[in-house]
């Protein structure tokens, strides 16, 4: 049997065949762990956030986060609190607000808002526990979160505290014109 050419293992059909077989699926796979992730961590936590009312009535610890888009601080936090989030699922509602969207101007008052990243600590009957002024750390953020979770008293980290109700003679003495995107 000399000079007799061998046979390639595959045809040039079977060929395309498992071509075609591993673009599908590789497409379903794609489609199964939700696509491509073009988005932001900060894009997604807004995405996916509960109204605000909703979360504070649902009978799980809430973290509402005042943030901007064009906040480097609120950005720099946001994998953290994407890591939060995730890690939480369904005991810890992490909510975020834009301040400078016009919808939510009564809620920004109402939590005073002046500087952000600003996070409001809420227990799960909706009581505010404290607040948190400034960037904070992926271990901070998980600390909180286990605390609001499991109903332990707020850490004592720098830049988080408790609050108290504001009276009618300090809101009129405040300055109408101050605001988060005022930086007054």
């Amino acid at each position: 049997m000399t000079g007799s050419p061998q046979q390639p293992l595959l045809g040039s059909m079977q060929k395309g065949l498992l071509l075609a077989v591993a673009i599908g699926l590789a497409i379903m796979l794609l489609i199964f762990r939700g696509g491509l992730q073009t988005e932001s961590p900060m894009e997604q936590l807004a995405r996916r956030s509960l109204e605000p009312d909703v979360a504070l009535a649902n009978g799980r610890p809430t973290i509402l986060e005042f943030y901007a888009d064009w906040c480097q601080a609120c950005r720099a936090m946001a994998p953290a609190m994407l890591s939060l989030e995730q890690a939480s699922k369904g005991r810890l509602d992490v909510v975020l607000v834009n301040v400078d969207n016009p919808r939510w101007e009564d809620l920004i008052e109402q939590y005073d808002v002046n500087g952000i990243p600003q996070l409001e600590l809420f227990s799960a009957d909706g009581r505010q526990l404290g607040r948190s002024i400034g960037v904070r750390e992926p271990d901070e953020l998980m600390t909180l979160g286990k605390a609001l979770i499991d109903n332990n008293p707020l850490p004592k980290l720098r830049g988080v505290g408790s609050v108290s109700a504001l009276s009618s003679e300090d809101l009129a003495s405040r300055d109408p014109q101050a605001g988060p995107r005022s930086h007054g």
